[in-house]
């Protein structure tokens, strides 16, 4: 556009100066309660955090200096004492009045910024959650000759500032003074004050104490010194109880310097769903920073609980959780690689204690083993996975069987597993979660095996025929009972196998299942997707009842000549055999059940009601 037929912007025009946001505090305090923090318990961990700033920016240009927090609390009131930086009139005026911004953006200390435990400026704010009025005094150690300053402030968002004489505050640092709102004097109670400061501050660098009481434990368990590896196992152990309520199979040392954390990951006694997020411990430069991180650890590591100090992992604005990065990324596959490292330890060198884990968790491993082949490698001695020669690993099955078999289902696996064992069969359950996919992966870490999926062809191949003179004197029987469950989509074979006491074996596949849900559902669609399901109708082998000429009950119903009452029976080995597959029914297949059923009650109650 030419620059003379422009308009000029409309902020050019505008005769009206720009205008400051008001804040509503008690709004705003109400928001932070209800919806930023977790609940009131944050305000001391703000308080810790903003004393342990202030003691760490007064070290970094006086390393020498006292650190020093301590905490006085009586009657409803708070008091909260550092040896900190302090704060000159200027100070407080820039900062604690100016709601989001930080003392740590302060001149001169932006190079130890990453020595702080706050980044977002809220500070003194939070604890408007459980007091009416904040009282600061302070005295600046950069600036000595800088009077003490004191800054008051209400939860109706007014405050005042005044300079004090030197001698209300001679040495430098902060106190702030906490005067509880109504209803709220319980968070101010000393028994409460010092519980929540042992919650967040346990790990904290410098001398926390609340009155006389010593907050700080350190060094922290897993860097303290024991006797020996079961003492410190002992040790690690009453900790867990102590953390997490539980005592664990093992404790695995989280050691990744790179990253800044030190740790230690217990596992769990008993099996959780690998769905169930886990929860775990983090300690920011030690102060704690969540309990309920869920995003630490890989996916597939849901059978420990971690606790761990850390100097890298960034917070999100609540400083409850942890913000999603890089750097949380490259900790998550640290931490998983530390967890994968102990697992091959056990395996080269704990047996014992590794079949104690697998017992438990192999759900756990399963899941890493899929997508990590040297674990796999690893494992494969020691996975265990339901055979048809019992629960063995697959290293152990391939030796036994040059052909690895495996089906897809639970189901399958239990309608052919009696058969095909005693055929001589091996079978895998791969029915079960991730055992489909490693038994596929087992050529690959075990050169030399074969794996192949079951299917019916394969089972009926291995059963015994009938002699031909035999099968064609029984060509009436098997004529009428293919006739019965044809419209079933279901053949009937004539076979001898063992065990002798299974009557019938019902035999399908994916491509038959898929052939039947297509059949049903053209039968009970309208002309026009009748005829689209129509033309989809494959060639796929259809399911077969295999009836075991072995079996006595067989070669009774063999020799019936009533054509219904062999109808009626072969529907009931027709169902029966369902059953012992733990098939989902059809609908079809529940009317020939009950069809069945009424139809041998009616034979076998023919005659009694005329006296016969």
């Amino acid at each position: 556009m030419d620059s003379q037929t422009s308009q000029p912007s409309q902020a050019s025009q505008s005769p009206h100066p720009p205008h400051t946001f008001q804040v509503d505090l008690r709004g705003l305090v109400d928001l932070l309660s209800h919806h930023l923090y977790s609940g009131p318990k944050v305000y001391l961990r703000e308080l810790l955090q903003n004393a342990v700033d202030a003691v760490t920016a007064r070290r970094a240009a006086e390393p020498d200096a006292p650190a020093r927090v301590r905490l006085y609390a009586a009657d409803g009131t708070l008091r909260v004492e550092d040896s900190g930086v302090g704060l000159t009139e200027s100070d407080v005026h820039s900062l604690l009045a100016t709601i989001g911004r930080s003392s740590k953006r302060a001149e001169g200390l932006q190079e130890a910024r990453s020595e702080f435990l706050g980044q977002f400026g809220i500070g003194l704010l939070a604890c408007f959650v459980v007091a009416e009025r904040i009282r600061v005094v302070s005295r600046s150690a950069r600036t000595p000759q800088a009077p003490p300053v004191e800054w008051t402030a209400s939860d109706d968002g007014s405050y005042t500032v005044r300079t004090l004489p030197g001698a209300e505050r001679p040495e430098p640092g902060t106190t702030v003074y906490l005067t509880a709102r109504a209803g709220a004097a319980e968070w101010l109670a000393p028994e409460r004050v010092l519980a929540l400061a042992r919650h967040f501050g346990a790990l904290l660098p410098y001398d926390v104490r609340v009155g006389d009481e010593p907050v700080t434990e350190l060094p922290a368990p897993w860097d303290r010194a024991y006797p020996g590896p079961a003492g410190r196992r002992a040790a690690l152990a009453r900790h867990c109880r102590e953390l997490f309520g539980f005592t664990p199979l093992d404790s695995i040392d989280l050691d990744v310097p790179l990253a800044g954390i030190r740790g230690v990951a217990y596992v769990l006694p008993s099996a959780v769903s690998p769905a169930q997020r886990a929860t775990h411990r983090v300690h920011l430069k030690g102060m704690l920073l969540t309990e309920r991180a869920e995003q630490l650890l890989p996916d597939w590591a849901f059978f420990v609980r971690c606790v761990l100090d850390t100097d890298s992992l960034r917070p999100t604005a609540s400083r409850e959780s942890l913000y999603e990065d890089e750097t949380l990324a490259a900790v998550r596959d640290a931490l998983g690689e530390r967890i994968r490292s102990w697992l091959t330890g056990l395996a080269a060198g704990d047996p014992e204690r590794l079949a104690a884990f697998l017992a438990v968790h192999h759900l756990g491993v399963k899941s890493l083993a899929r997508h990590d082949r040297d674990m796999l490698r690893t494992m494969l001695p020691w996975l265990p996975f339901e055979t048809t020669d019992g629960q063995l690993s697959l290293a152990e099955f391939a030796r036994r069987h040059p052909v690895v078999h495996f089906t897809r289902t639970v189901e399958e696996f239990r309608q052919v597993a009696p058969i095909a064992s005693a055929q001589g069969i091996g079978v895998v359950n791969g029915g079960y979660t991730y055992d489909g996919e490693l038994v596929q992966a087992l050529p690959q870490v075990l050169p030399g095996a074969v794996v192949a999926e079951l299917d019916a062809e394969t089972v009926t191949a291995h059963l015994d025929a009938v002699d031909p003179g035999e099968e064609l004197a029984l060509s009436g029987f098997l004529a009428a009972a293919r006739a019965t469950l044809d419209p079933l989509g279901c053949d009937v074979v004539l076979r001898s196998f063992h065990p002798l006491s299974v009557p019938a074996l019902h035999l399908d596949d994916r491509d038959a299942r898929h052939e039947q849900a297509r059949a049903a559902a053209e039968d009970r669609a309208d002309d026009l997707w009748a005829g689209i399901l129509g033309s989809l109708r494959g060639s796929a082998p259809r399911a077969r009842l295999v009836l075991n000429h072995l079996n006595p009950l067989v070669r009774r119903i063999a020799a019936l000549r009533d054509r219904e009452l062999i109808g009626t029976a072969t529907e009931s080995l027709y169902g029966q055999a369902l059953l012992m597959a733990q098939r989902p029914l059809r609908p079809a297949d529940s009317a020939l059940l009950n069809r069945a059923f009424i139809g041998l009650l009616a034979w076998a109650t023919h005659g009694e009601g005329d006296g016969r």
